[in-house]
């Protein structure tokens, strides 16, 4: 089974899941952010692949990213550094990337490649949904590769239904229409937005993401889905603390209780 479907079937509630930006701050670091996210109990990791016009991002993991391609970080070297990564890894990992560097390097030779190093999963932001079901979705079936689709307050319906009956793993609810960035709180109208999607009982869990960064955010996040994804937040305390993983998790965790 799917190490992203196991997840949900084992521990369908209060689940955190963590962006970083492959190779920010450091390049070499991406392995080891890793290891010691799942030494702390994150229960996914989304491992961000960098591009250089990063639309559905915020400042934050724009910076990120520009960083990581200043220091080197390319897709083939992602894929060197994650080679052995299986040997001591065992939760999800997820890629989130955007569509031109996975085109460019091929998308069954990236299907391909995440399997060597047992990547279960990946976050286009800018696929189209109809591309995605022409195209990408047999390849990635072939691979046992989740492709991972986005929904936000604005998504009609029919085509959350759409979505939910065409993609397997989970779907990442956007908390809003916006970019990425870390948020004091949810107001009312995201909390409905969130109930609506739980009353509709899809198929598929949901995670939310954009906007996760304490406490607050979290439980109500956790309300109405299986739980969150923390980038922005993360991101920022990893640069704070020069690359240290350890004092990053632990201080995001800290703000959470």
């Amino acid at each position: 089974m799917n190490r992203i479907n196991k997840l949900f079937q084992d521990s369908p509630k209060n689940l955190l899941s963590i962006y970083f930006c492959a190779g920010c701050p450091t390049l070499e670091g991406t392995a080891n952010v890793i290891r010691t996210l799942e030494r702390n109990d994150v229960h996914m990791i989304e491992i961000g692949i960098p591009f250089s016009d990063p639309m559905a991002d915020g400042i934050v993991i724009q910076n990120a990213a520009t960083q990581a391609l200043r220091n080197g970080m390319s897709l083939r070297l992602l894929f060197e550094q994650l080679r052995d990564i299986r040997n001591d890894v065992h939760i999800p990992l997820v890629f989130m990337g955007y569509l031109n560097p996975i085109m460019q390097f091929g998308f069954e030779s990236f299907c391909r490649k995440c399997v060597e190093c047992g990547i279960d999963g990946v976050i286009i932001p800018d696929l189209p949904f109809k591309d995605y079901e022409e195209t990408y979705k047999p390849i990635a079936d072939r691979y046992d590769i989740r492709v991972i689709m986005l929904i936000t307050p604005e998504t009609s319906e029919t085509r959350v239904r759409e979505i939910d009956e065409h993609t397997d793993g989970f779907i990442y609810m956007v908390s809003s229409a916006a970019t990425t960035g870390a948020q004091k709180d949810f107001d009312a109208q995201k909390q409905a937005y969130f109930k609506k999607i739980q009353d509709m009982h899809l198929r598929n869990p949901r995670m939310v993401g954009f906007g996760i960064s304490n406490k607050q955010t979290f439980d109500a996040a956790c309300a109405n889905s299986s739980g969150a994804i923390i980038g922005s937040r993360f991101v920022t305390l990893l640069n704070e603390y020069e690359g240290d993983a350890e004092k990053a998790i632990t201080q995001l965790k800290e703000g959470l209780r």
